[in-house]
């Protein structure tokens, strides 16, 4: 009971804030206050605006204030409150001169104005001009451009998280916040372009109450104190004008704040850091500054003494980051095991451990591309890489061996190679310092860079500089990073030799695993109904045309009831993708009810089941004429499904959907082949183009 009730006075004094500085309001509005009140609300107003900008100054990125509008609007009520509260003492107490409305106001009023209420209206001008014409109107286009453009480049930003997404990069985890963090980005950029309407309607609310005040004052001064034109001029005017400058100087803070948030790039540096990385760190710009500098200063007339001081330091600090960047970096040697030098005189004998062994997987660089496998260097690869293992492991049901990186002199300077077992499958050229922006079909303008192929899925692609990639997300494209594009491409070139990656001692681990759960059927099917070696094979079978085996269970059940049949892999394979068949037909079309598919002529279809009976599955007895057309058609046909947006099924007879399915892998990729046993019980087939009409007679 205690625990709950301090649970509710905690949640209570969490929530006891916002109330509070609303009563506060409505006081000042309401209440008169006496001087020292006054006194001290315009203190913690000046606090309170220094607090704002030095946190819009040190914060990292945008997002890390992102409470900024909210804050930008309860300060500007506090401030018209203020002015509010403060216009009823000056025009009730301003007779009587002095400290009448406190001593801030007084302080302003005569010693920031030197007592001139002239003097005070043109300083008040200045500081309205700067702030409303200059900080707060170039502030507020800069909102609205910044909201416009975030908003449209929102669903490049969504494609290139799913992207990640789907080649392992990110897991769900890290796509839920880097969208929650997308959304906060365009709440923001919103809430700032209409947070700057405050600040614009408080610089316009600042003159018309200075005009108010002193019309007013002078009226009350002279009508009902009996104050001649000058005592009343001098007591409301300058007690206005030290109201006003007080008012004016947290204004324009705010304002200064607003303005630097929103023109800030998200980068995580603070403003201090970006300023002496991006500004004082050319030692030519600032050498020709200070050579300007020390030629005005040589020039008859001129400061000589403060113009060469001030080239002498700007000189001395060029100096200082040229000899800074001439420091050579130390980078860590490598030597290679091959290079290594002989510890004794003699060569020693050679050993079985000489004969390095084939790395499964490996990828090579090139020497400019090491920064990408070097954390110290900041290099994302390797974390890249163990996202990709980890997806395409929980995908294809086994664990993906690890990637072994090593550089490679021969390669170009910019190049990767991923190898399978010692032979290259796959290789591209990547730029470490710029990005690839992918253009997914439908993008509204054209980049400057470099044109090149997405290595991963050959689409069109340019190498751009960072600066651009808001652009090019905003024109559609979806821009990712070299290590990403070096991840992609070796996610799919991994799915697609998943078969390559299974071997016997992985088998070994899956039933071992599957052991745990179901003991008396694994000891019933290896080695007793089959030996390892057919399982392997079965399960090579299934990653080969692209079915998981995540399902042990039901593949093993399903080994174990067809062994005493058959001992043949490809047998096997079709019982086994017949026990899979809802997993298939989920995993290639989805939770639609209709499955569309496309069919072969029944005519060819029986043409094909005679031809491959008498010359076996490679098919070698078929005419090429009709596989050329047979190789025509299908690729129309899926072409016109892409189109169309959907999957291309072509739906055969059992007896020649391993042939179809191999010939379709070798010459339309994008097409899957499903047997009639192979559809669910509870889907529906729709049958929407027949193909091979005119093939049987070629």
């Amino acid at each position: 009971m205690e625990q709950v009730l301090g649970a509710i006075r905690h949640a209570g004094a969490r929530g006891i804030g916002a109330p509070i500085i609303i009563v506060m309001l409505l006081a000042m509005v309401i209440l008169p206050l006496p001087a020292f009140l006054l006194d001290l609300f315009f203190t913690f107003n000046i606090a309170l605006s220094l607090v704002v900008l030095l946190v819009t100054v040190y914060a990292l990125r945008p997002l890390d204030f992102a409470m900024f509008p909210s804050m930008l609007l309860v300060a500007t009520l506090l401030r018209l409150a203020l002015n509010v509260a403060s216009t009823r003492v000056v025009l009730l107490e301003g007779h009587h001169g002095g400290d009448a409305a406190g001593k801030v106001i007084e302080a302003f009023g005569a010693f920031v104005i030197g007592g001139n209420y002239a003097v005070g209206l043109v300083v008040f001008a200045i500081l309205v001009i700067i702030n409303f014409v200059v900080v707060t109107k170039g502030a507020g286009r800069v909102s609205e451009v910044s909201a416009r453009f975030t908003l449209d480049a929102m669903p490049g930003k969504q494609m290139a998280i799913d992207a990640d997404l789907n080649s392992g990069l990110i897991d769900q985890a890290d796509a839920r916040a880097r969208r929650e963090d997308i959304t906060r980005e365009a709440d923001f950029y919103g809430s700032m372009d209409g947070a700057s309407k405050f600040v614009r309607g408080d610089a316009i609310a600042g003159i018309l109450i200075l005009m108010i005040n002193i019309i007013g004052g002078l009226a009350i001064g002279m009508g009902q104190h009996g104050l001649d034109l000058a005592t009343a001029m001098r007591n409301y005017a300058l007690l206005t004008i030290g109201d006003g400058l007080v008012a004016q100087l947290p204004s324009l803070l705010l304002s200064t704040s607003a303005a630097i948030i929103v023109t800030r790039v998200s980068d995580a540096e603070d403003l201090g850091s970006q300023v002496s990385t991006q500004l004082l760190n050319n030692p030519r710009a600032l050498a020709i500054t200070a050579a300007m500098l020390i030629m005005l200063g040589l020039i008859p007339g001129m400061p000589n003494l403060v113009f060469l001081l001030l080239g002498g330091a700007v000189g001395g600090l060029g100096y200082m980051v040229a000899k800074r960047k001439q420091q050579p970096r130390s980078e860590p040697e490598t030597v290679s095991p091959a290079a290594a030098p002989e510890t004794g005189s003699e060569l020693r004998e050679l050993s079985w451990q000489d004969v390095q062994p084939v790395d499964v997987i490996g990828l090579e660089v090139g020497y400019r591309l090491i920064p990408l496998v070097d954390r110290e260097q900041g290099g994302q690869l390797m974390n890249r890489i163990k996202g990709v293992r980890k997806k395409l492991s929980q995908d294809l049901g086994f664990l993906v061996q690890s990637v072994h990186i090593r550089d490679n002199l021969d390669l170009s300077p910019n190049a990767y190679r991923i190898t399978l077992n010692g032979v290259p499958v796959g290789e591209s050229e990547v730029h470490v310092d710029r990005e690839l922006a992918i253009n997914p079909g439908k993008v509204f303008g054209e980049l400057k860079g470099a044109p090149t192929k997405d290595p991963a899925f050959g689409l069109d692609a340019v190498w751009i500089d960072a600066a651009q990639r808001d652009q090019a997300q905003t024109m559609g494209y979806t821009v990712v990073d070299a290590s990403t594009v070096v991840a992609t491409h070796l996610s799919e070139l991994l799915q697609s030799h998943a078969h390559e990656l299974l071997g016997h001692d992985e088998v070994q681990q899956l039933l071992d695993n599957l052991a745990q759960a179901a003991p008396k059927l694994v000891e019933d099917l290896v080695p007793k109904l089959l030996p390892l070696a057919v399982v392997l094979r079965v399960l090579q079978n299934l990653l080969q045309e692209g079915v998981p085996i995540r399902d042990m269970r039901t593949i093993a059940e399903t080994l174990a009831e067809q062994a005493n049949r058959t001992q043949d892999a490809g047998a096997l394979t079709a019982s086994v993708r017949v026990a899979l068949a809802r997993s298939i037909v989920q995993q290639v079309i989805g939770p639609v009810g209709d499955i569309p598919v496309v069919v072969l002529d029944p005519g060819l279809e029986r043409l094909l089941q005679q031809t491959l009976a008498n010359a076996g599955d490679d098919g070698a007895g078929i005419e090429p004429g009709m596989l050329e057309q047979l190789q025509r058609a299908l690729q129309d046909t899926t072409r016109q499904q892409e189109i169309n947006g959907h999957e291309s099924v072509l739906l055969v007879a059992a007896a020649i959907r391993p042939w179809m399915a191999k010939f379709a892998r070798h010459s339309v990729p994008g097409m899957r082949v499903l047997s009639y046993n192979e559809i669910p019980d509870n889907r529906q087939i729709k049958v929407i183009s027949t193909i091979g009409r005119n093939q049987q007679g070629a």
